[in-house]
């Protein structure tokens, strides 16, 4: 007796959490919500300048190579272009203990860029994205926040470059 009630209180947990789980999914699927998928850019060839140690010109090459539209290595060769102009890390000191010792940075990555068509006609003009993030600090954790650091900046440029080109998929192509 006592099973058999463990067992249909269970059942009833289950399906319970089954419908929630529906109901929000319904609810995501009715707002509009939806993963990002690739890119779908309306080029055969996009040139991408920028200076060779830029990250987030190789970045956007790999991903310009799992879409319909290929990264070319000539400005000749490419429908359009993508000029990545600054790309700039910055650390900065954000707070300090009662020690004065350093407790949080806060790290700036800058990228400025245009994107323009073979023809000259600017698509996008110079611009901007600047994303910031905290980092906190511990003298006795020195490899450990060195790594933090480093893959705060790698989310920081992987985030620049999905901004970049959504934004290039969502500017009008003129034949």
């Amino acid at each position: 007796m006592l099973w058999s009630n463990a067992i249909k209180t269970n059942a009833a947990a289950a399906i319970t959490v089954a419908v929630l789980v529906l109901v929000v999914l319904a609810s995501l699927a009715g707002c509009g919500f939806a993963l990002r998928g690739s890119y779908e850019l309306p080029y055969k060839g996009i040139f991408v300048a920028a200076p060779s140690t830029s990250a987030v010109a190789s970045l956007v090459r790999r991903e310009l190579g799992t879409t319909s539209t290929k990264p070319v290595t000539t400005a000749t060769a490419a429908d359009a272009e993508l000029t990545i102009s600054v790309e700039r890390r910055d650390r900065q000191i954000l707070s300090l203990s009662g020690a004065g010792r350093v407790r949080e940075y806060e790290l700036k990555l800058l990228v400025r860029y245009q994107f323009s068509e073979s023809s000259g006609r600017v698509l996008i003009p110079t611009s901007e994205i600047q994303l910031t993030r905290i980092l906190t600090y511990d003298d006795s954790l020195i490899i450990a926040k060195q790594q933090e650091e480093a893959l705060l900046y790698t989310d920081m440029e992987k985030d620049i470059v999905g901004q970049i080109l959504r934004r290039m998929a969502a500017v009008k192509h003129v034949n």
